[in-house]
């Protein structure tokens, strides 16, 4: 069963670099892939800032929607199913 660990690191310039992976990862045989990307420094955000933002309340206008909880629950139920059509071939 695949582990992901995601770990961040400051790239040196010789660019190597010693990754030491938590007690939990099993031993053995493994696959390691490495992404590059830019690590962006995270903008805390709080509560009101969510409430002051687009998407709070972004449907409460929607006449179609009579439950939103069942609504958005019924959304993301669908997000999860795959028709077989979708499969990868």
């Amino acid at each position: 069963m695949p582990k992901t660990v995601i770990l961040t690191a400051d790239i040196p310039a010789n660019r190597e670099l010693r990754i030491k992976l938590p007690a939990d990862v099993p031993t053995g045989s493994a696959e390691i892939v490495v992404t590059v990307s830019s690590v962006k420094p995270s903008t805390a955000s709080t509560f009101g800032d969510f409430l002051e933002s687009e998407f709070f309340g972004m449907w409460r206008d929607r006449a179609d929607i009579d439950n939103t909880v069942e609504f958005a629950r019924k959304l993301r139920s669908d997000g999860w199913k795959r028709a077989p059509s979708d499969e990868p071939r």
